[in-house]
């Protein structure tokens, strides 16, 4: 891979952080033969959680020194950081949580804590970036046409404190290109189409809907690819970007509405992985307004930004014994553990809840998941 002099000053530099970021990239560049380094508008770092990176983790963090040279943000941490009482998270992880996300505001990285940064700060059409988040790097490529890989919570780390990224894969045009038509007969679920779709995908899909499907339930079919089959980035007709900027692939799928169920009896119900939006909050404090109270735990996920925005709203659906936290998820916290049955309506926490919680999975939409939580379902 070829190296600017400035970038080998880097990767001979005295300052063992700078050396130790560019050996790594190097290191990424080479296995997948870029050619080159280009500089990158922002980083988001994932892994942070206390309940993924342990001690060890940790103290590679707290060995780093300097800043990142790029706006650079945080994934959800293991916990709410105002109300983790509540989420029955103990005062040790609470102070373990506390200090990685100290040594990542010592670098500059700003805690936004939240699986959705582009809520906060929207990439523009064709910036480069070097996002850790599988679903955000989902977002980032096929509803705002950035482009990213799906890093590492390292390797983003290293391009924010180097500020570039190795040039290959979803950064070249040439692999943004669709690799089968995917034909979507009626109105589906789309986190269920991508939980399905995810693990018999094999490149980049193009989906033709015979439904468009809103925002939201776009950013929920490429959180759930993402987790079933490492999908980076898929294309709408009609909708996305660069959607007719490339053939229309020659293979096709073609998939109906499927009865695929996924059930047990919940004492948890949780929503919010991705986080939640401004609108899906509202969509959800509209239809929780005509029960009373939840006969089951019930907590909701939002980022702090759009907590903020939305506090009116959020009051009402609180009123309903509804938790809604900041900061965290039902994935990667460690407070989902003590229940026996969590019910969701995401295809992300289908796939990962087991293999990171260790708990029983059921899956609804979202309104069948709010109603089972006020006991009418």
């Amino acid at each position: 891979m070829y190296l600017t002099k400035d970038e080998e000053k880097l990767l001979e530099s005295d300052d063992p952080t700078l050396a130790k970021c560019m050996e790594i990239l190097v290191a990424l560049g080479e296995i997948f033969e870029a050619e080159r380094l280009i500089p990158i508008s922002s980083a988001h770092i994932s892994g942070i959680s206390y309940a993924n990176i342990g001690e060890e983790g940790l103290e590679w963090i707290k060995g780093l020194k300097g800043k990142v040279r790029v706006k650079t943000t945080l994934n959800p941490a293991g916990m709410d950081l105002e109300r983790w009482k509540d989420m029955g998270i103990r005062e040790e992880f609470f102070r373990k949580q506390m200090e990685v996300i100290s040594a990542l505001k010592s670098l500059g990285v700003d805690p936004v804590l939240t699986c959705t940064p582009y809520y906060i700060q929207k990439p523009s059409f064709g910036e480069h970036l070097a996002w850790a988040e599988s679903s955000a790097v989902v977002y980032a490529n096929s509803i705002l046409g950035a482009r990213t890989n799906r890093e590492s919570g390292i390797s983003a780390l290293a391009s924010a404190i180097i500020g570039k990224t190795p040039y290959y894969g979803l950064h070249v045009d040439e692999n943004r290109s669709p690799t089968v038509l995917v034909r979507v007969k009626g109105k589906v679920n789309t986190s269920l189409l991508g939980y399905v779709l995810g693990k018999e995908l094999e490149g980049i899909p193009m989906f033709d809907f015979d439904v468009t499907p809103s925002e939201d339930e776009l950013k929920h079919l490429g959180a759930s690819l993402a987790s079933t089959g490492g999908v980076g980035m898929f294309h709408v007709v009609g909708v996305t970007p660069e959607w007719n900027r490339y053939e229309v692939p020659s293979e096709r799928l073609v998939f109906e509405p499927s009865d695929l169920k996924f059930d047990c009896e919940p004492d948890l119900v949780a929503i919010g992985c991705p986080h939640l939006s401004s609108r899906e909050l509202r969509v959800i404090a509209e239809f929780v307004d005509r029960f009373d109270r939840v006969k089951i735990e019930t907590w909701l996920f939002t980022s702090r930004k759009v907590y903020e925005e939305c506090v009116d709203i959020i009051k009402k659906i609180e009123c309903k014994g509804i938790k809604v936290f900041r900061d965290t998820c039902m994935v990667v916290s460690p407070a989902t553990e003590r229940f026996d049955c969590v019910l969701t309506d995401s295809g992300k926490a289908l796939t990962y809840l087991p293999k990171l919680r260790k708990v029983c999975v059921g899956f609804a939409d979202t309104f069948t998941c709010l109603r089972r939580a006020f006991g009418e379902a």
